[in-house]
């Protein structure tokens, strides 16, 4: 009796489906569930209803649902992260007359809801944080004032719309991992890839052990369809709020941070010198002289760091930075009131003329005044030294009185000091945090300009943890991947066949936007808890500015990795986006409309993906008949600089260079149907020819075999609920003669 993997399907054996006899397979196969039964699918030769087909002699199709082959694919990795799978069988012919099979499958991801649910979460997390910050200021000039009260409503109002978002995904997700093309406008899944799904193929050449796998992601364009494109996408509605960042004195959000934590020093550090003057002073009352080197030397300690958190130069910018945008609005206020008389402007004046060293002299204050107390002290120990050495009876009330009178204005002068250091110090460190937040606020543009990006990068970052996901799962046993990763990072290339005409420019502008967002995540591998699927998926942490994505790896496979890989060390993410469009509306655009934005987007990727592969060109492995890496770049560069109408030669050559530094690959249309198929399928049937001497006469009926029959069709029927795509039968025909690569062009 035939064995069953773990899903209840059947296994059989894959040298008896390459043996070139009658090409028929039987298989009863069911769904993931194990409820509904499919039946039995007798296929025999390749049984397709289309006169226009080639002779179909060649191949045979296995047609089957949710089933896996090898063990591998039966792992808790994989069945954390890749669920509903769809799966085509096909032989087809070689070159030398044998036999390769070739399985083509199909996923869905519950990263799909997963993600965009944890990120909501943080950014709920991070607005709330803001909000917190800027409260804890206390009492501010008038103009940050107003700053603060923008910032709050600002977040709250985020706040307010993403905990409602979250609630509804929350209802949502519990039965489901998919969002379908008809949905993609929804509000309720504003953040969550359309139509986002694992598109694998393995193939198993004749004699071979194992099979080859090849990987791309698709989905849906990352744009926010909910509030549509009239007005344009990101990168034009950012370019519109430009202007108002000169309003803001610019600052990080690292030198936010720097500000936040020395507040937090100085705050520490006042209440500890403050106790330990006073416990200075109560030695000298209570006539405990063993006590006082002890005391004295805590007191110098913790008052140098104060002095050394002071003398930053973040703090000293940043008060002459405050006191010139006080002077500014002042006069813009009184300039708005009425003219001002002549000695108004030379009060105005004279505050202007800030003294840069004033500063400087207020940590100097504090460091001169201990050096004072540090004198005193060293006298007095002198004293007390000298008469003991005589072994005279010292005068107790006369000791402790003189001690009193000489350090208590000493020890007042220190505090005095540090209270104006801290004071001036708090105000500059609060000037930093509000025009850092007000900034950010203001970059951002309004509310509704950061829910787009947000949401667009929700679905873009969905996407690229599943690619890395499985590409990581596929290489757990290559030690110079892994070392690639932690040392140069991670290629990250999104294919996108967006026209540059009517709604889909401001689909492509969203897109530009988040893709570069992207750059700003990092992954760090983690050991898992256990075995379980909800242990397995990736996790979140970080700030919107520096996002870390936490991919658990089950114990026994995560103590096989190197150590700077299990140390936790980050690796980074090098996104690129490449856009040909290749409908009729790019057509249009071409000829009577604009493709700079196209242009640019290419340009811009092609000189990232040779920076980052100026890294790796001694270090990839060669493959037989395949162009070197330097060959690629310099045949991408030419074709991005050629003035071509659906130039698809740039795509063709971009996925080349990413297969050859093993990146991870994703293709995008509007929702991931009709033109992402035609892609995702040509792809496969090149990789085949290119790289396992797929017969040439029968590329033609691979490929029409694939698009006809196989996941794509299925996806297809899943979204609209029928299996037909968006072009004529004519189209179809037509299209692998547009986009279609010459030989030896994929890597």
């Amino acid at each position: 009796m035939r064995k069953s993997n773990f899903l209840g399907f059947p296994s059989f054996n894959i040298r008896d489906l390459l043996r070139p006899k009658e090409p028929q397979v039987s298989l009863n196969l069911r769904t993931m569930d194990g409820v509904n039964e499919v039946g039995e699918v007798m296929v025999s030769r390749l049984q397709i209803e289309e006169e226009t087909l080639p002779d179909h002699k060649c191949l045979s199709l296995c047609d089957s649902f949710h089933t896996s082959i090898h063990d591998k694919e039966n792992s808790p990795m994989m069945r954390a992260v890749l669920c509903s799978q769809v799966c085509k069988v096909y032989r087809f012919q070689t070159e030398d007359q044998r036999w390769l099979l070739v399985r083509e499958q199909m996923s869905e991801t519950p990263l799909s809801f997963s993600l965009p649910k944890q990120l909501l979460s943080l950014l709920i997390r991070c607005h709330t944080s803001r909000v917190q910050e800027v409260m804890e200021l206390g009492d501010l000039s008038p103009h940050l004032d107003r700053l603060r009260h923008d910032v709050i409503c600002h977040c709250n109002h985020l706040i307010g719309c993403y905990q409602e978002t979250l609630a509804d995904l929350n209802n949502l997700s519990a039965s489901s991992s998919f969002k379908s093309s008809c949905s993609k406008s929804d509000r309720q899944l504003q953040f969550v890839p359309t139509n986002l799904h694992a598109q694998r193929m393995e193939v198993t050449e004749p004699d071979s052990t194992g099979g080859v796998w090849y990987e791309v992601i698709t989905f849906g364009a990352p744009a926010d369809h909910h509030q549509g494109f009239k007005h344009g996408g990101l990168k034009r509605l950012l370019s519109k709020h430009t202007h108002l960042r000169d309003s803001v004195v610019s600052y990080s959000q690292e030198e936010s941070s720097r500000a936040r934590e020395l507040l937090a020093n100085v705050a520490q550090l006042q209440p500890l010198i403050f106790g330990l003057a006073e416990e200075l002073l109560s030695v000298s009352l209570e006539q405990n002289n063993t006590r006082l080197q002890p005391v004295l030397h805590c007191l110098t300690q913790q008052t140098k760091q104060f002095v050394h958190a002071l003398k930053d130069e973040l703090v000293k910018s940043a008060l002459i930075a405050s006191h010139d945008h006080s002077n500014l609005c002042e006069n813009s206020t009184a300039n708005q009131e009425g003219a001002s008389t002549p000695g108004q402007q030379d009060a105005w004046q004279q505050e202007a003329d800030y003294d840069e060293e004033e500063w400087d002299r207020a940590w100097a204050n504090v460091g001169m005044s201990l050096n004072c107390i540090i004198a005193m002290g060293d006298r007095l120990l002198g004293k007390e030294e000298v008469t003991s050495s005589e072994n005279q009876e010292p005068d107790h009330s006369q000791n402790t009185a003189s001690w009193q009178e000489q350090l208590l204005p000493l020890v007042v002068t220190l505090r005095d000091c540090v209270r104006e250091a801290e004071l001036k110090a708090r105000v500059a460190m609060a000037f930093v945090m509000m025009q850092a937040a007000a900034a950010m606020t203001v970059s951002e543009g309004t509310t509704n300009i950061v829910q787009r990006r947000h949401a667009a990068f929700s679905q873009a970052l969905s996407a690229l943890v599943c690619g890395f996901v499985l590409r990581l799962f596929s290489a757990l046993q290559d030690q110079d991947f892994l070392q690639q990763l932690i040392s140069a990072g991670l290629l990250v290339q999104f294919e996108a066949l967006l026209s540059t005409y009517g709604e889909e420019v401001g689909m492509l502008e969203d897109m530009e936007v988040c893709v570069s967002d992207l750059s700003r995540v990092t992954f760090t591998i983690i050991e898992a808890k256990s075995e379980e699927p909800e242990d397995l998926l990736p996790t979140l942490r970080g700030e919107w500015v520096s996002l870390v994505v936490e991919v658990p790896l089950p114990p026994e496979t995560f103590r096989s990795l190197p150590q700077e890989v299990r140390d936790g060390r980050l690796i980074r993410v090098h996104p690129v986006l490449f856009n040909i469009g290749i409908n009729q509306q790019q057509s249009l655009a071409e000829r009577f409309g604009d493709s700079s934005l196209q242009e640019r987007v290419n340009q811009q990727s092609c000189e990232r993906l040779r920076v980052y592969c100026n890294t790796l060109r001694d270090t990839l492995p060669v493959t037989a008949g395949v162009q070197s890496l330097s060959d690629l770049l310099s045949s991408l560069e030419r074709c991005v600089e050629t003035k071509k109408r659906k130039n698809v030669e740039v795509l063709w050559i971009a996925a080349a260079v990413c297969r050859s530094v093993r990146g991870v690959r994703l293709t995008s249309c509007k929702s991931a149907k009709d033109r992402t198929a035609m892609s995702v399928t040509l792809e496969q049937c090149v990789l085949l020819r290119e790289r396992h001497t797929l017969c040439n006469t029968h590329f033609s009926t691979a490929l029409h075999c694939m698009r006809r029959a196989g996941c794509r069709m299925e996806n297809v029927q899943k979204n609209i609920g029928s299996r037909k795509f968006a072009f004529s039968g004519v189209q179809l025909l037509t299209f692998p003669k547009l986009y279609r690569p010459p030989e030896g062009s994929f890597g």
